[in-house]
């Protein structure tokens, strides 16, 4: 009988060291439960606020969208754009800057526009060193795989078999003939094959690799001219000039 009231003493003792681990392992779960259900809620994904446009009758009018307040402006240039022709290639009306429009004749490359815009270049920004030194590397980057590092339009894509681009140094595509403002507008709106590089080229980039382009076509018709006076002697004679940006090595 002692034996037995001795085995019921035991157990019971065992049961109450038991519960409180229970309890623990409850209150675990229960935590778990409780931050798995937080990170389940679409607080990011349903805000508190209106969509674009989203009917609404706190106002009179029905409409969540609110005008303006009144000598409001917009916030920096990349907003104001008052330079219109930096940002487009264009004057007032939708006019691109230069002359007349040439033909683009039996180019290589067809469909797109079908005139070159002709007339002087006008660039929107001051051409420097650092300028020519920009619109070179994304030029390499951007456009020598078509066009070719000299703008011959011999790059690595046309090597491996797709459309040629016409050189850029064809006449109807120097200075005078095609503007800078058609080159502009090449790049930011695509030519024939060649694709829009809007969402690539910033603006500035985009008048920078122009800037260059000019100066590889100049490399191919500088007149004795246009050498600096104290490098004349040395083509006089015979001698090599030290190429722009020092001498490196191509491969």
């Amino acid at each position: 009988m002692s034996n037995t009231k001795n085995r019921g003493r035991g157990l019971g003792v065992r049961g109450q060291k038991a519960a409180p681990h229970h309890r623990a392992l409850l209150c675990v779960l229960c935590s778990v439960f409780c931050v798995l259900s937080v990170g389940c809620r679409q607080d990011m994904q349903d805000q508190p606020r209106y969509e674009a446009y989203e009917p609404t009758t706190f106002y009179k009018d029905g409409q969540s969208s609110r005008p303006l307040v009144e000598n409001t402006v917009p916030r920096g240039e990349r907003f104001l754009r008052e330079d219109e022709y930096f940002w487009t290639g264009k004057t007032g009306g939708g006019q691109s800057a230069g002359g007349r429009s040439v033909p683009t004749g039996t180019g290589t490359q067809s469909g797109g526009g079908s005139d070159v815009q002709s007339g002087p270049d006008v660039f929107p920004i001051q051409i420097t060193e650092e300028v020519l030194l920009r619109g070179q590397e994304r030029f390499n980057a951007y456009c020598s795989m078509c066009h070719g590092a000299t703008g011959l339009g011999d790059g690595m894509v046309v090597r491996r078999g797709f459309r040629r681009p016409p050189s850029l140094h064809e006449d109807r595509l120097q200075t005078g003939d095609a503007s800078a403002a058609h080159y502009f507008n090449v790049i930011s709106n695509g030519w024939g094959a060649m694709p829009a590089y809007a969402d690539l080229v910033p603006v500035e980039d985009r008048w920078r690799i122009i800037a260059y382009i000019r100066a590889l076509q100049l490399s191919q018709r500088a007149m004795l001219d246009d050498v600096p006076a104290d490098k004349r002697a040395q083509l006089a004679n015979g001698a090599t000039v030290e190429p722009h940006g020092g001498g490196q090595q191509q491969d």
